[in-house]
């Protein structure tokens, strides 16, 4: 199933189409003048350090120098109806936007910006404590009345740990790199993620976030890819829940026509300089994996199933389920962009906010996701706040969270709908939009 799902091309190899950009900074407008700022707070001056140093803790940031835009820069630019003529009223998405990135960051208050090592901690034993709760009451009743909801509340609390190890990688979690390191060893390793090789192509999605290329995880297919690929790898790739038990293989062999495993030290996906990290990373997932083998000799295969084996892949249904709905799903389609077209600001405004009711505070608010992908120094405990000083900045670019109820069954339809209409990008073209397969959009009636 792993190649059908990440080969988008059934069982034939996904052709290399593009160079990876390893240090994730933009191209800028060469027909322009570009005005170039640096982010001068003490937050961001780890930035100008090299990154292939092994201070890794804060790299997976904005990039050192960004495009910036005045309103002047957007003269000229106009949308069309279908009927040629120029909708001057009409707010373009893919417009380049009259802010930038600075006037973002001086409207959140600086404190947002600041780390606490003790609350950070204190997230991770109250996850801990459930995690362990909630196994030894599933295992004390041991009926199935109680396992399933067991499952389904593990699983959840699997992703939370993923979410403060996610933390850790970005330096959110503190500014001691060699806890965030241990931390987030335990916490990935705990789940079976390999945090260093994590960490690293999380830093390169941050860096390259909505370009059709360029992007790590979820990037669109170009039409000419989507129209090799045969009836069976296309059922795999937008069928649900295929796409939602990708992210075990997406650490094995990465996305569609990318070279490299999560586990390998030698991958395309890494410095020389990072070989060491991956290496213990590896070491460390290798060492729970035989943990879990040793338990299941102790308290029994179908118990370990019961206990770690269900509650993990709920965990990975979780994580596929967010990441995706981050960049994909919204009524109003969002551009992806190409070349000249991306800046890292531009990217980071197509992700989306969700809501997800009760899960909110157990999963951390991964679903304040905008601010995250623009500032991703921002702990998890003051991205509400920075996203509601932010949105008189964002005006338009920023889309509203539809409120859910207290479990975000809403986000189900929007899910089903996505993968019926979001199928492949133009070959051509700067910034371009998602469009749909008609014969594809009815494989899942």
């Amino acid at each position: 199933m792993a190649s059908w799902v990440f080969s988008e091309c059934g069982l034939k190899p996904f052709p290399t189409i593009y160079t990876q950009h390893r240090t994730g900074l933009g191209c800028t407008n060469k027909n322009k003048p570009t005005k170039i700022r640096f982010l001068r707070e003490n937050v961001d001056s780890c930035l100008l350090r090299s990154s292939r140093g092994r201070n890794w803790g804060l790299r997976v940031s904005a990039p050192i120098t960004f495009e910036t835009f005045n309103e002047e820069d957007n003269v000229g630019d106009k949308v069309y109806g279908s009927n040629g003529v120029p909708e001057e009223d009409e707010f373009d998405p893919g417009a380049a936007p009259p802010f930038n990135l600075s006037d973002i960051r001086a409207a959140i208050p600086k404190h947002c910006f600041v780390k606490n090592a003790w609350r950070s901690m204190s997230y991770v034993v109250r996850d801990i404590f459930v995690v362990f709760g909630l196994a030894t009451m599933a295992a004390h009743f041991n009926n199935w009345f109680v396992w399933p909801l067991y499952w389904f509340a593990q699983g959840t609390m699997f992703w939370a740990l993923f979410v403060l190890g996610h933390d850790c990688g970005h330096g959110s979690f503190s500014n001691n790199s060699k806890l965030n390191s241990v931390v987030g060893h335990l916490l990935h390793s705990s789940i079976l993620v390999p945090y260093h090789g994590w960490r690293i192509s999380h830093r390169t999605h941050h860096q390259n976030h909505g370009h059709v290329e360029n992007d790590e995880s979820w990037h669109p297919v170009p039409k000419r890819i989507f129209n090799l690929m045969d009836d069976t790898g296309k059922r795999f790739r937008f069928t649900l829940p295929f796409p939602m038990l990708a992210y075990p293989f997406y650490l094995w062999i990465r996305s569609p026509g990318k070279k490299g495993s999560h586990y390998d030290p030698n991958s395309d996906l890494f410095f020389p300089s990072e070989r060491k990290d991956v290496i213990t990373s590896t070491v460390c997932w290798t060492a729970m994996a035989a943990l879990l083998v040793g338990l299941c000799f102790v308290a029994g295969p179908v118990q370990m199933l019961k206990l770690y084996g269900i509650p993990y892949w709920i965990f990975v249904m979780w994580l596929d389920f967010v990441t995706y709905l981050h960049h994909h799903g919204h009524d109003d389609k969002l551009p992806w962009y190409r070349g000249k077209e991306w800046t890292y600001l531009r990217g980071g405004l197509t992700t989306l906010d969700r809501d997800y009711g009760w899960i909110n505070n157990i999963h951390h608010d991964i679903g304040t996701h905008v601010v995250h992908h623009l500032f991703p120094q921002i702990p998890h405990y003051h991205l509400i706040e920075a996203t509601e000083a932010a949105k008189p900045v964002f005006g338009k670019y920023y889309r509203e969270a539809e409120k859910s109820g207290p479990l975000p069954f809403h986000l189900l339809g929007i899910l089903i709908k996505s993968f019926k209409q979001d199928h492949y990008v133009s070959d051509t073209g700067d910034v371009v939009y998602y469009q749909a397969d008609p014969k594809l959009s009815g494989i899942q009636k």
